[in-house]
């Protein structure tokens, strides 16, 4: 136990049977579990609750059965691609596109435990620590917390001691790490990796050069793609918001919504796939200035992700509408762009706006959906 990291880390072990007690008797607890699992005997539910001594028991007892079922219920196919790319013998970080705020970590997981990995440590802002039970449950489940809204010094000292957790974690602690490839979701799922995420990582050990620190990581990129975004109504009505009011900021409950929407809505298909791991190319970046080293370094992750991701008939009808073309269509029938048209009008009626400009959001939704095809074909050079 390394108590330098008490502040952000998950919780011990020691720490497990108090926790749960306390957010079994939050009402805000109560009222999230019985919103997802609507006919659950809570008696029953805190009884098996109240057995569990350890996170790792809490996460195969209670986070996999509910995850799993939830995923079977808000998605066609669920499914994990690559797995030899994961060297057995190393802890990894897994840097990933982001797209769902909660499920994108727990169906990772979910999958890794399936495949008879440890699930992996994950990094969770704490904008959604919203309440205090939030706050428990996402450390019983192996999350540790990255501060945010910070003054440039608080930021600089945050981000030099979340560095060296990570570091901790993967070399000392030998956990294998999730982190999203930039703070926030890409709202129209243009996904690229923030240089500033790179500096972060490699902040620790000091002594280090940025390459080096990196290597250290293991860093292995993933792309993770759902067929639908269950959000991505919500992301076009931000995007008129924000044209409109240039100066409009999401509140707590627009964050609350959207992890709501997240887990519960309709996805399709879902593909995890894992990239390779970019040691051997962090070998080849010979750039002696060591202020571009960090977006060589993102540039590689992102051509990884990119070309890894899973290309759905949306996608491609999505691109073909968006630039008034049939370039890909043999891809789609003529029935399936139909359906398409009408999911994307069911979903923006959904916009409770007093004004919503149909045709700004309409282009919005369809660069949400055509962005991972342009991407795509942009990485393997189709």
């Amino acid at each position: 136990m390394d108590s330098r990291f008490d502040d952000i880390a998950p919780l011990y072990d020691h720490e497990v049977e108090q926790a749960i007690q306390e957010i079994l008797v939050d009402p805000g607890f109560q009222h999230a579990v019985k919103y997802v699992i609507p006919d659950i005997d809570w008696n029953d539910f805190s009884a098996e609750m109240s057995t569990y001594k350890t996170k790792e028991e809490f996460q195969a007892k209670m986070i996999y059965p509910v995850v799993s079922m939830l995923g079977a219920r808000v998605s066609t196919s669920i499914k994990g691609d690559n797995w030899d790319n994961i060297d057995k013998s190393v802890e990894h970080l897994f840097l990933s596109n982001h797209r769902d705020i909660v499920l994108d970590a727990g169906l990772l997981n979910i999958l890794r435990h399936k495949e008879g990995f440890k699930t992996t440590e994950i990094a969770i802002g704490d904008n959604l620590l919203i309440h205090s039970w939030i706050d428990k449950l996402v450390r019983l489940n192996k999350s540790f917390i990255v501060r945010r809204g910070l003054s440039i010094k608080e930021r600089l000292i945050a981000s030099k001691h979340l560095s060296e957790y990570i570091h901790y974690a993967i070399a000392t602690k030998k956990e294998s790490v999730w982190v999203a490839q930039r703070e926030g979701r890409a709202k129209n799922s243009d996904d690229r990796t923030q240089d500033s995420l790179l500096k972060m990582l490699a902040l620790y050990p000091d002594d280090k050069p940025f390459l080096e620190s990196l290597k250290e990581l293991n860093l292995i990129p993933l792309s993770i793609s759902y067929e639908y975004d269950p959000c991505d109504y919500l992301k076009a009505k931000e995007f008129q918001q924000k044209r409109d009011d240039p100066d409009f900021k999401k509140s707590q409950r627009d964050d609350l919504l959207n992890m709501e929407i997240g887990i519960l809505g309709q996805k399709g298909n879902v593909v995890f796939r894992f990239g390779k791991c970019i040691n051997p190319d962090l070998e080849k970046i010979t750039e002696p200035d060591k202020r571009l080293q960090p977006e060589l370094a993102a540039k590689i992750i992102d051509k990884e992700i990119h070309s890894n991701y899973e290309i759905f008939p949306c996608n491609y009808m999505a691109h073909d509408m968006r630039n008034n073309e049939t370039r890909f269509a043999d891809k789609y029938t003529a029935g399936q762009l139909e359906d398409f048209k009408i999911y994307l009008d069911k979903q923006i009626k959904k916009i409770d706006l007093d004004y919503i400009d149909y045709d700004f959001v309409w282009e919005k939704m369809l660069e949400m959906y055509s962005n991972t095809l342009k991407n795509y074909l942009e990485a393997t050079q189709h």
